[in-house]
């Protein structure tokens, strides 16, 4: 099996990533658990990468999968603006490798492993 299922079907599996994604690239750096982060790192590199592109159909791809929230209150600019000019233009000479998971210890409720993941 090439994914971890995390207790959901696949539609909520598809919500959660589409949330996670969406606040990694708004706020650059979530506290989950450390499951959720391993696969999660694999879907916000390829949004960068899509970014990186900056074509038109790369931002079509983007948006069909990352929610439009608004990133910034002052400028009215949502996550997939954020991603294209700010956090692409930010990785344009790195190929790859743009998050980090940092382990925290476990949740004090049930005892998952939690982590941070950030944008290097």
């Amino acid at each position: 099996m090439a994914y971890a299922k995390l207790g959901r079907d696949s539609a909520g599996r598809k919500a959660l990533f589409r949330d996670l994604a969406t606040d990694l690239i708004i706020n650059e750096r979530i506290e989950t658990t450390e499951a959720k982060a391993k696969e999660l790192r694999s879907i916000v590199e390829k949004m960068i990468t899509l970014g990186k592109r900056g074509d038109l159909h790369a931002r079509r791809q983007a948006a069909a999968f990352i929610r439009r929230e608004v990133a910034n209150e002052e400028t009215g600019e949502d996550a997939i603006q954020k991603l294209f000019s700010d956090i692409a233009t930010r990785y344009e000479e790195r190929q790859g490798g743009y998050t980090r998971i940092l382990k925290m210890g476990p949740r004090r409720g049930d005892g998952a492993p939690m982590v941070i993941i950030e944008l290097v």
